[in-house]
Parts: C-alpha cells; sequence; structure tokens
C-alpha cells in the first residue's frame, strides 16, 4: 500500500516487470539484535532478502548484489 499511496508506478505487487523488495523470513525466530550501543546490527531470523528482484542477503550474509535505487516520488524535482 505504501507504493500506491506515493503513486509509486511499477512497485508495491508481486508482478511481471515490477520492481519488488521482498524479505523471507520465520516470524517465530526473528529476533531484532540492534541497540542503542549499536545500532547496526542484524536482526536475527532473516533467511532471504530479495531487492528489485535480486538475491542482496542470504542467511546473515550479504551476496554483494546491488539492485537498490534511489525512489522519487511524483512531486520530486531535479
Amino acid at each position: 500500500m505504501p507504493a500506491q499511496r506515493e503513486h509509486l508506478a511499477g512497485r508495491g505487487q508481486i508482478q511481471i516487470n515490477y520492481y519488488a523488495d521482498i524479505t523471507i523470513f520465520d516470524p517465530a525466530n526473528i529476533i531484532d539484535e540492534a541497540t542503542f550501543e549499536n545500532p547496526t546490527r542484524l536482526s536475527r531470523g532473516i533467511d532471504y532478502v530479495f531487492v528489485n528482484g535480486l538475491l542482496e542477503y542470504d542467511h546473515g550474509a550479504l551476496t554483494g548484489a546491488t539492485a537498490g535505487r534511489v525512489l522519487h516520488g511524483p512531486g520530486w524535482t531535479n
């Protein structure tokens, strides 16, 4: 729904020719490890993260893929 609210075309749904960001996790095992002292610690229990359809995170390790993009809504001007 955020993609529709912000009028971002080609996002917000899993469809052919759409960009998709998907996180696959086990809700029974997910734990936030970040603290105020160490805010960049990764959460446990996340299996995979796909950004724009490319696997970027695989069971605790970054894959080296860099599929992310800056998103500009309809009101953005250069």
